[in-house]
């Protein structure tokens, strides 16, 4: 499948089996994240893999959105470690390069057959002090992550739906 294909068929999974992702398939969606293109290469991000079960009802508790997944991807930053734009105040790229290595963990998940949601519908304060993070660790998503239920299914109202690219692209 081509990557367009491969953009247009994802959708995020909100029902998830309780079978857990094979390691070599977690290693290879790992990976993906791990070649994301960072700023200067800092690569900055933190992942972890959520998957005991103490583990899985911490988030569960803080986040309603986990929807029975066997694996939970908690994506930080190291706020020390990400890249300052020298030309403007208060701009760094921690939250942009969590979300671009999120985005390669993502689409890599769906070309081998495992599902996600992109979450972060919850209080990013109590997840890091829940887990122990340190203070320079700054939560950004989590993504539930596994098989998807046999009656999963997108929301109608968001998946293929895209505004006419003449609305959100502009030639200057």
């Amino acid at each position: 499948m081509d990557f367009l294909e491969l953009a247009k068929e994802r959708y995020s999974v909100r029902k998830f089996t309780d079978k857990q992702v094979e390691q070599d398939k977690l290693d290879k969606i790992l990976e993906a994240g791990n070649v994301a293109p960072t700023a200067v290469n800092f690569q900055p991000q933190k992942i972890y893999v959520l998957q005991s079960a103490q583990a899985l009802e911490k988030a569960r508790a803080l986040c309603s959105c986990t929807y029975g997944a066997p694996t939970i991807l908690l994506f930080a930053y190291d706020d020390d470690k990400d890249w300052d734009n020298p030309k403007q105040a208060g701009i760094h790229s921690g939250e942009q390069d969590v979300s671009i290595v999120a985005t390669h963990i993502m689409l890599e998940a769906w070309n081998l057959g495992v599902a996600s949601c992109w979450v972060n519908l919850f209080p990013n304060y109590e997840i890091a002090k829940a887990f122990g993070l340190p203070e320079n660790e700054k939560v950004v998503l989590m993504m539930p992550l596994g098989y998807a239920a046999e009656d999963a299914k997108p929301i109608e109202k968001w998946h293929n739906f895209c505004k006419p690219i003449d609305e959100t692209v502009k030639y200057l």
